[in-house]
């Protein structure tokens, strides 16, 4: 079995019969291959009796004499691969399925549910038991429950579904570990296959008795009049962004739905939409976007829709689905994180307007917490060093590294995001030049202030971006698979010509240098360095006069000894220039002979800077983020000095000071409260 992972909303087939079935093997003989013995029991390929059945056995079992026990040594899996029909296609009514499990020492084991009848068209749910005691639970398109299972111990595992309001829960021993709506929300089979592979977290092997196994399906009689809220999407996204949401509902009901209303209510706020002019037939969906946003919060808030109102006559012929909960838990960055997307196309590859439309829709919605670089490959805003080192890391193009991680489609680099920008990283970068108007070259500082202590071979690096790219002939012109539409919407792409022509083409994220290579500079700190002291590496940049400065941003990042990237941070020209070059390493002093006061503080600290011998006097501000918030040039002072800093328009957090006293900077930590 190969598994496929499908997206998106998979439509209604049909209602399904009732179906039902319990096997405890007890009646069985021992040896018996279950998709001979059994007409509820069949193969992924359809041949039973062979290596890819499943035998009964008496070596345990929860109840009885007799199980089936699964088991595997390869990496992919099987070659058992057994499927339990659940009698047609259900995507109405109440589902159950249970078995009790037996999972060996140091071994793992997985199932999933397939939404349709022809297995590998459709992986409604996938369940996978590490070796370690980790349940993870997954619809094919997301994570959904990470929780634990008790090894080398019987438990039972029972997953009920509510297909009418898309409602899935997952229990160990009747104890529920979570539950979700799925965006595939149908069953039709049962998938028992022995995995553990190392790429979900696994060792590569397999073994597990199942015993009790059964399912059941109630169904569903549909009223005249019903429409259901089965989902609410697109409320992914960071504390204390805003989301426009959407709810996915579907008719219930033999009667064509025509209009209705429905509310969000979330953190105290109510949203509506209105819907009319509409046709939908029984059984299909409709997506209900809404014009009104969000705005998230952290910790665990329940979102719910309601529906009313349908067809004008208020309420429909079933309540019960018309009101949808779900949990929303967004996801609170860590302070000062950069995550960084490393994204590998080319003018010729006509599935590459993918990377650039994902690129842009991180950049609209992470933009303080997201850095996007496109690195070119065979065309004429290649960079050769940058493409021959991020080649060894992708397997086609489009590719995406996320901060350098596992090679992945753009179209998964939101997922991949969320998972790394709730990882503290080891410093906080800021970057700063001595760039002035005209210059054809320039000193970029790349300042890590560090927060954790570390040791081994950190380095930093420096990438240079610019957006807004265009140019002449044909290495401008953009190969266009998507066009004419027939591979789908692809932000206006499926609009365009293939190939979309030089003069259309606007390219953005585009990598225009790396300093001193994609490793990062050698020997960039000390062999140990702890949290508290900061560290500056410098960089020329050679500044080609076909550049637009205007649209250029300096990115420096911080790559771990693992080669995946530690942390970015990132400037305009305008913001580095205002950074200012910090120079060289020993210029930079972690200063304990300043005293900052009050610190913690709310309103206002002070500066004691003691005295201060004829030299010009910068103080300068920075957030978590490395971003310059507050700047004075006090010029040259003599003498005992205390300067006072205002806070009042500060938010909370932590603030790094940077006194800089002729040819020294000092760095002071300030918290606002």
């Amino acid at each position: 079995m190969k598994r496929i992972y499908l997206f998106g909303l998979a439509l209604v087939a049909c209602a399904g019969a009732n179906g039902q079935m319990s096997e405890n093997f007890d009646a069985r003989t021992v040896g018996d291959y279950m998709g001979v013995v059994s007409p509820d029991w069949t193969t992924w390929s359809g041949t039973v009796g062979g290596a890819e059945d499943v035998a009964v056995s008496d070596v345990m079992a929860e109840s009885g004499a007799n199980s089936i026990y699964f088991s595997t040594v390869s990496a992919t899996g099987g070659p058992q691969d057994v499927l339990v029909p659940f009698g047609g296609v259900h995507n109405t009514g109440m589902f159950v399925f249970e078995s009790d499990f037996y999972i060996e020492d140091n071994k793992g084991a997985y199932f999933n549910f397939q939404g349709e009848v022809t297995p590998g068209s459709m992986y409604s749910l996938n369940c996978q038991m590490l070796h370690e005691g980790t349940m993870l639970i997954d619809d094919g398109a997301s994570p959904l429950i990470e929780t634990t299972y008790p090894p080398e111990t019987w438990f039972t595992l029972t997953v009920m579904v509510n297909l009418n309001t898309n409602t899935w829960e997952v229990y160990v021993d009747g104890l529920i570990q979570g539950k979700f709506s799925n965006s595939n929300n149908q069953v039709a089979s049962a998938d028992l296959y022995p995995v553990n592979n190392v790429a979900n977290g696994g060792n590569d092997l397999a073994g597990y008795f199942m015993d009790n196994v059964s399912y059941d399906h109630t169904p569903y009689t549909l009223p005249a009049v019903n429409l259901g809220a089965t989902q609410i999407i697109n409320t992914k996204g960071l504390a204390s962004v805003s989301v426009s949401p959407s709810v996915i509902v579907r008719n219930l009901g033999t009667s064509d739905i025509t209009s209705f209303d429905v509310s969000l209510e979330y953190n105290g706020t109510t949203i509506d939409e209105t819907v009319t002019g509409v046709s939908i037939s029984s059984l299909d969906y409709y997506t209900v976007d809404f014009a009104d946003a969000l705005g998230l919060i952290s910790g665990e808030n329940d979102i719910t829709a309601t529906i009313s109102n349908v067809n004008g006559e208020g309420d429909d012929d079933d309540a019960d689905d018309d009101i949808k909960v779900e949990t929303l838990n967004p996801v609170v960055p860590s302070p000062g994180k950069i995550v960084v997307g490393e994204e590998a196309t080319g003018t010729w590859c006509g599935w590459c307007p993918r990377g650039a439309v994902f690129l842009e829709q991180m950049a609209n919605d992470y933009s303080d917490h997201f850095v996007g670089v496109a690195v070119h490959n065979g065309d004429p805003m290649t960079v050769d060093t940058y493409d021959e080192a991020i080649g060894g890391f992708i397997s086609g193009y489009p590719s995406m590294l996320v901060d350098r991680g596992a090679d992945i489609d753009p179209s998964d680099v939101e997922g991949a995001f969320l998972d790394r920008i709730v990882i503290g990283p080891k410093a906080v970068l800021t970057v700063g030049s001595d760039y002035v108007d005209g210059a054809t070259s320039m000193n970029v500082s790349v300042t890590a202030d560090f927060v954790e202590a570390i040791a081994g071979n950190y380095r930093l690096a420096l990438i240079v971006v610019e957006d807004g790219v265009t140019g002449e002939g044909s290495g401008y012109n953009q190969a266009n698979y998507y066009s004419g539409g027939g591979s789908g919407a692809m932000g206006g792409y499926e609009d365009l010509a293939d190939p979309v022509p030089a003069a259309d083409m606007v390219y953005d994220h585009v990598a225009r240098a790396i300093l001193p290579s994609f490793d990062g500079m050698a020997g960039s700190f000390p062999a140990t360095v702890e949290s508290g002291e900061v560290h500056s590496v410098g960089f020329v940049v050679e500044i080609d006069p076909d550049w637009n400065l205007d649209e250029v941003h300096l990115v420096g990042i911080l790559v771990a000894p693992d080669s995946q990237i530690d942390n970015g941070g990132y400037a305009t020209m305008e913001e580095a220039a205002e950074n200012g070059y910090l120079g060289l390493e020993d210029d930079l002093i972690v200063t304990s002979s300043i005293n900052l006061y009050p610190n913690p503080t709310n309103t206002h600290t002070n500066i004691d800077l003691g005295n201060v011998d004829n030299e010009n006097v910068l103080v300068q501000v920075y957030d978590m983020n490395g971003k310059l918030v507050s700047v004075r040039d006090y010029g040259v002072l003599n003498g005992a000095y205390t300067l006072p800093v205002e806070l009042s328009d500060f938010e909370k957090g932590m603030y790094t000071v940077r006194i800089n006293k002729g040819n020294t900077t000092e760095v002071v930590k300030l918290v606002v409260e």
